[in-house]
């Protein structure tokens, strides 16, 4: 409850995303027309309306019940994905699985992932996706938001070897997923290398954990609120490694602009997730829906106005990156002078 209720008080951030130094560059004659723009794609052997995940955020409790089942609803209607909470609780507690379960229940057809540490056990693990009849796994890293609670964990050993043991042995495709701290391209290089095929970055920007965990009286303070690897930078990173991975963008992902950006830059999917939270509490299923038809259509928009029929041919427009981020990249030894155009 702590946790719900902070991260709808607390603002997104407070570091940038990233997203501010990316620029898609605008075609005044695209030649299209708005209903030959088809947002549609496949993930994990599901068909998707829109390259849109609604990502992991709660579980457990009777709030969290009523919050995923309008989620599932909205990923129903829209023809999007759906991740889960953390489901550790529902493994331990029975009378918790309802806040999970409700997910298939409401969206029998759809894209359903479970969630569970980084470091659980197999049998966690497969109990959690049975819980949900997930389509893959999300394992989340978290070590920031740990070391920032008092009640938190402080043993961080043997999480490469056991992502390798959970991708070998599960019978679903397992998705190593950032909190919102960023993944650098050294750590996506070393999961990739243990068989991991996707990867959620979850940059920095968006809900920020050490935020909210000082306000429950963490351990941290203001300033290392603006640790971890903003989105863009993440995501870039990611990507320069050229390997064979599925990369979802997550961290402060609010606007279908920020989304094209993401998916301009090579982005597989999208996650979407406090926004969402805060426009659920504000006005309820019905404004929710009116929210999500608005993104969809400004996503259309902006994909017809870089001349774009789908959010895959974004990746092959011209994009232009500037200011921190062009220059954390030079730093790093990527050169973004001609990132647009990718295939």
């Amino acid at each position: 409850m702590e946790h719900l209720r902070l991260a709808l008080e607390l603002p997104l951030g407070p570091g940038a995303t990233g997203f501010e130094d990316v620029f898609l560059v605008h075609n005044a004659v695209p030649e299209l027309e708005l209903n030959q723009i088809e947002l549609g794609t496949e993930f994990l052997g599901r068909r998707l309306q829109a390259p849109l995940l609604i990502n992991a955020m709660s579980g457990g409790i009777n709030e969290a019940r009523d919050i995923n089942e309008s989620l599932a609803m909205l990923a129903a209607e829209y023809g999007l994905g759906m991740a889960v909470g953390s489901q550790i609780i529902g493994v331990e507690e029975d009378a918790c699985l309802e806040s999970f379960q409700v997910v298939r229940q409401v969206n029998p057809g759809g894209l359903v992932l479970a969630n569970v540490s980084a470091l659980a056990k197999v049998s966690v693990a497969m109990r959690a996706v049975e819980m949900v009849e997930a389509d893959g796994l999300q394992v989340h890293l978290n070590v920031p938001q740990e070391l920032a609670m008092a009640e938190g964990d402080r043993k961080f050993r043997g999480v490469l070897d056991n992502i390798h043991e959970l991708v070998e042995r599960l019978p679903v495709p397992v998705i190593v997923k950032e909190v919102g701290f960023g993944m650098s391209r050294e750590v996506a290089d070393k999961l990739i290398s243990v068989g991991v095929k996707y990867l959620d970055i979850g940059g920095h920007g968006g809900t920020n954990f050490i935020a909210i965990e000082n306000e429950r009286g963490g351990l941290f303070d203001e300033e290392m609120a603006l640790w971890g690897i903003p989105t863009a930078v993440s995501l870039i990173e990611v990507l320069s490694l050229n390997r064979e991975v599925k990369v979802i963008a997550t961290g402060g992902i609010s606007s279908p602009l920020r989304a094209a950006k993401a998916l301009g830059l090579g982005a597989d999917l999208v996650g979407v997730a406090g926004i969402l939270l805060k426009v659920l509490q504000g006005g309820g299923r019905e404004k929710l829906s009116r929210w999500m038809d608005t993104y969809l259509y400004r996503l259309k928009a902006i994909c017809l106005m870089t001349g774009a029929r789908t959010p895959f041919e974004l990746r092959r427009q011209p994009i232009v990156i500037v200011g921190k981020t062009a220059e954390w990249l030079r730093i790093r030894g990527i050169d973004v002078s001609s990132w647009g155009r990718r295939q």
